[in-house]
């Protein structure tokens, strides 16, 4: 079971009894706005997709990395966050990044805090060598956690993705292994 901690969260490989909270923010109609297609709309949807995170825990060839966010103080769910790597080569693998916070647990910093933990050990402990994320243009808080964490814009698609009724501008975002050392490098230079 793989388990991270920054100061302020326990991000954690996925258990059975993560259920009802995971389906009260998979079937949230603000916590899934942007995830539309992730969102499930029946407790059974939600159980297949906690039961498929949790298969994955056990691959030898796990591709799947979903995590459970917790706050260390109270205990209560924060939200959700993980990558999916799509493709395996001789520097390493390349994934895709997502997360989904619950609306209450919005602007406390949170998911920037998730994504850098996540980060680190994608590049650092699991043999990630390039990461992409992306976001609808219009949704300018994913945005600013991806700059905040060092991600940088690789392009904007325009006109790419259907979501509420229209086709909308889509930014994508990517940070690579060498990139990443050069922001640890960075941090470590500011702290000294």
């Amino acid at each position: 079971m793989i388990v991270l901690t920054t100061p302020r969260l326990l991000i954690r490989d996925h258990l059975p009894g993560d259920l009802p909270y995971h389906h009260e923010l998979m079937s949230s109609d603000s916590g899934m706005r942007y995830l539309p297609e992730l969102k499930t709309h029946t407790l059974t949807q939600t159980r297949e997709n906690l039961a498929e995170a949790i298969r994955q825990q056990g691959l030898a060839d796990r591709r799947c990395y979903f995590f459970w966010i917790e706050s260390r103080e109270t205990g209560s769910h924060i939200g959700e966050i993980g990558y999916t790597v799509t493709k395996k080569t001789p520097l390493g693998a390349l994934a895709d990044v997502g997360y989904f916070i619950r609306e209450s647990c919005w602007g406390h910093g949170y998911t920037s805090e998730a994504l850098r933990k996540v980060l680190r050990f994608a590049f650092e402990e699991n043999g990630v060598y390039r990461i992409s994320c992306g976001c609808l243009k219009e949704n300018a808080a994913s945005r600013r956690v991806m700059e905040k964490c060092g991600l940088l814009p690789e392009g904007e698609l325009k006109e790419y993705q259907w979501h509420e009724g229209a086709l909308k501008d889509r930014l994508v975002f990517r940070l690579l292994r060498r990139e990443w050392q050069r922001l640890q490098g960075q941090a470590q230079t500011f702290t000294e």
